[in-house]
C-alpha cells in the first residue's frame, strides 16, 4: 500500500509503470497502452466489484468519458480514477490481428 496527495492505494507503486494512451472499446473494455510500450485489454465492468466508488462506471456514459490524466486512467473528469500497476494487473495482454491474416 502507497499514498500519493493523501490518497491510498493497495499494491506497490512502480513509478516506472504509466499509461500512456486508452481507446474506448464496446462492453465496458478499454484498450490501454503502458509506458512498457505493451498494450492490453482492461475490464471497466470488473471494478463494479470493488466498492461503491466505481457505482458509476455502471452508467455506459461514464465508461465513456476515460481519459489518461498524469499517466493514469481517469473518468469523469477525474472524479474516479485507477492506478496504472492495478489497471496492469487485472488487465488482458492483448495482440491485434493483421488484416493480412485474414
Amino acid at each position: 500500500m502507497y499514498e500519493i496527495d493523501g490518497v491510498c492505494y493497495a499494491g506497490t507503486l512502480d513509478e516506472s509503470l504509466e499509461v500512456s494512451s486508452v481507446k474506448i472499446l464496446d462492453a465496458g473494455m478499454l484498450l490501454v497502452k503502458f509506458s512498457s510500450g505493451e498494450t492490453r485489454l482492461f475490464d471497466v465492468l470488473s471494478l463494479l466489484s470493488k466498492g461503491a466508488a466505481y457505482a458509476p462506471l455502471a452508467d455506459e456514459e461514464n465508461r465513456r468519458t476515460a481519459r489518461v490524466t498524469f499517466g493514469f486512467v481517469s473518468w469523469m473528469d477525474g472524479e474516479i480514477d485507477i492506478a496504472p500497476e492495478t489497471m496492469y494487473q487485472e488487465s488482458f495482454p492483448y495482440t491485434p490481428i493483421s488484416s493480412s491474416t485474414l
